[in-house]
C-alpha cells in the first residue's frame, strides 16, 4: 500500500486540474498526453514515497533500558537500547509459509519466520512466560514454473540453511531494537507466537534488531527527497519546452470554450448496468466489490496470502470435497491480487460486450456461472493441494462459448474470420502462460471445454435468431463493441 497510494492518489488532482491543459499540447501519437499524465504522477509519487520511509525512520524516540521488563516504566516509543537481556534460543517459534507473486505468477517465495523470546536473564526461562519477541525473517524466491517435488526440495535445502544460520547467530549483537509495526510481517510473528509453548502475560511485542548505529537510521533519504523532486520537475518541464501548443484548443481554452470531455463518463459506463449490458457490470462489480473489502480488512493489496484466500473462499480440494461446496462458486469471485484482478475485468469486458446483448441476461449468467463452476471441479480434479482463485475460469467458459459459435459460422463471415484469429490468439497466449507461469491451467481449460460444448450446442439457435425476419441482421459496428 506504501507504494500503490502514492501513485493513485496524485493521479486525482492530475486529471481534474492538469490534464485539460496537457490537452492543449500537439503530440505525434494518440497516447502522448497519457504518458506525460503519468510523468506527472511520478514526479509527485517518488518523493513522495521517499518521505514515508523518511518519516517511518526519522520518527520516533531512542529509550534506553537496563532489562527488557523496564519497557512497561516507561513511555512508549519506537527505538529501544537494551543493556542486559537473554535471547532465548532455545523456545524459539516458527512458522513456514510461502506466498506466489510476480506479473503472471511466476515468483513462489518461501518465508520462514523465527520469533525468539526476550528475557532478561537465563534465570527467567523457569517462569515459561514472555511478551517480548526478537523477529527473524528467512526469505528465499524461486520459479513458480518448478513442480511441487522440486518446491518441496528446494524449501528442505532452504530450510536447513537458515537452522545452520540460526544456530552460528548471536542475537545479542545489535546496536538497538526497533519495534516492529502494523505490517504483513507482524501478523505472521503474531501467528508465530500463538503456536508457543511460552505463556505470554500481555500482548506480545515483536522487535527488529538493528546493526547499524541509530545515528545511519535515515540513510541519503532526506537529500533523495528533493533531489527526486527537482528531476521528475525537471523532465517534465523539458517535455513542455518541446511540445508546441495546439493553437486552436488554446484559443478555445483561453475563450472559456472547452471541448467536451467524455472519456472518464465511458469509462465509468462499462460499470453501470443497462439493457443490452447488464450481467457483465454486475459481474464486474462483484468482483471489485469482493477485492475492496478484502483490502479493507487489511489483508493486502498487490496480493492475498493463501490462508486469506481460503478463509474468503477459495477453492481447495481438501475443504471441497468434505463439504464446502459453495468454495466452486465463491473461489470464482476471489482474486490474488490487483493485477489478477484487473486481468480478468479486462478479458471479462471485451467477451461480455459481444455475446450478452446476443444470449441475454439470463442465459448469459447461466453460462458464466456454470462455466465457472465446472472450471472449479476441473481445478480439484486436476490438483490436489492448491488453492484455486479467480473469474478466468468463468471467463475462458465465455471464450469457448464464442468460439463454438466462431467455428460453426454463426456471425456474418467477415466479422467470423476476424475474431475467430484473436480469439484463438488470446486462447493460446493464455494458456501458454499457465504454462510457463504457474497459472491454474486446470481451471482454464476446464472451463473453456465446457463453454466450448454449450456454444456448439446453441449455435443453430442463435443463428436462426440472428437472421430471422424481424430481427435487425447483426452488424459488428462501434456501437456494438468499442464502447458501451
Amino acid at each position: 500500500m506504501k507504494f500503490w497510494v502514492p501513485f493513485i492518489l496524485p493521479y486525482i488532482p492530475v486529471y481534474i486540474w492538469l490534464r485539460p491543459r496537457i490537452h492543449l499540447l500537439q503530440f505525434k501519437k494518440d497516447n502522448g498526453s497519457f504518458g506525460l499524465q503519468m510523468l506527472a504522477v511520478i514526479a509527485i509519487a517518488l518523493p513522495t514515497i521517499i518521505t514515508q520511509d523518511y518519516l517511518i525512520t526519522a520518527t520516533g524516540k531512542l529509550t534506553a533500558l537496563d532489562n527488557i521488563s523496564n519497557i512497561e516504566n516507561k513511555a512508549k516509543t519506537k527505538y529501544y537500547t537494551l543493556k542486559d537481556c537473554y535471547i532465548d534460543k532455545e523456545h524459539v517459534a516458527v512458522t513456514n509459509t510461502a506466498t506466489i507473486t510476480g506479473k503472471h505468477n511466476t515468483d513462489f517465495n518461501i518465508l520462514i519466520y523465527a520469533a525468539i523470546p526476550i528475557l532478561n536473564n537465563i534465570e527467567d526461562t523457569a517462569k515459561g512466560e514472555c511478551s517480548y519477541w526478537l523477529g527473524k525473517k528467512y526469505s528465499k524466491t524461486i520459479s513458480n514454473k518448478k513442480s511441487n517435488e522440486e518446491k518441496d526440495a528446494i524449501y528442505k535445502e532452504f530450510a536447513d540453511q537458515c537452522q545452520q544460520e540460526f544456530d552460528s547467530t548471536n542475537f545479542r549483537n545489535f546496536y538497538y531494537l526497533e519495534v516492529l509495526g502494523n505490517n504483513e510481517d507482524h501478523d505472521e510473528y503474531n501467528a508465530t507466537i500463538k503456536k508457543s509453548t511460552i505463556v505470554r502475560y500481555r500482548d506480545p511485542i515483536v522487535f527488529k534488531a538493528i546493526s547499524n548505529p541509530f545515528e545511519e537510521r535515515n540513510g541519503n533519504k532526506l537529500p533523495w527527497i528533493f533531489g527526486s523532486m527537482a528531476i521528475g520537475s525537471a523532465i517534465f518541464l523539458i517535455f513542455l519546452l518541446i511540445l508546441k501548443l495546439n493553437q486552436n484548443k488554446l484559443q478555445k481554452f483561453q475563450q472559456g470554450t472547452v471541448e467536451k470531455d467524455n472519456e472518464l463518463k465511458e469509462f465509468l459506463a462499462f460499470f453501470i448496468p443497462r439493457p443490452d449490458f447488464y450481467i457483465t457490470p454486475i459481474i464486474i462489480n462483484l468482483n471489485l466489490l469482493v477485492f475492496v473489502a478484502m483490502v479493507c480488512s487489511g489483508l493486502g493489496f498487490i496480493s492475498f496470502k493463501t490462508h486469506d484466500l481460503l478463509t474468503w473462499g477459495a477453492n481447495f480440494r481438501p475443504s471441497t470435497i468434505h463439504g464446502e461446496w459453495w468454495r466452486l462458486l465463491t473461489s470464482t469471485f476471489l482474486h490474488g491480487g490487483i493485477m489478477h484482478l484487473l486481468a480478468n475485468i479486462y478479458g471479462l469486458l471485451f467477451v461480455g460486450l459481444f455475446l450478452e446483448p446476443i444470449l441475454g441476461k439470463l442465459k448469459f449468467a447461466m453460462l458464466y456461472i456454470g462455466t465457472g463452476i465446472f472450471a472449479s471441479i476441473a481445478n480439484i480434479w486436476w490438483y490436489s493441494h492448491t488453492v484455486s482463485v479467480g473469474a478466468s475460469g468463468a471467463i475462458f467458459g465465455l471464450y469457448g462459448f464464442f468460439l463454438g459459435t466462431l467455428l460453426l459460422k454463426v456471425f456474418p463471415p467477415d466479422f467470423s474470420k476476424a475474431f475467430l484469429i484473436s480469439t484463438l490468439i488470446f486462447i493460446a497466449f493464455n494458456l501458454l502462460m499457465g504454462i510457463t507461469g504457474g497459472i491454474d491451467n486446470a481451471a482454464h481449460i476446464g472451463g473453456l471445454v465446457s463453454g466450448f460444448i454449450v456454444g456448439l450446442a446453441m449455435s443453430k439457435q442463435l443463428k436462426q435468431k440472428l437472421t430471422e425476419p424481424d430481427d435487425e441482421p447483426f452488424e459488428p459496428t462501434e456501437n456494438n463493441f468499442d464502447r458501451p
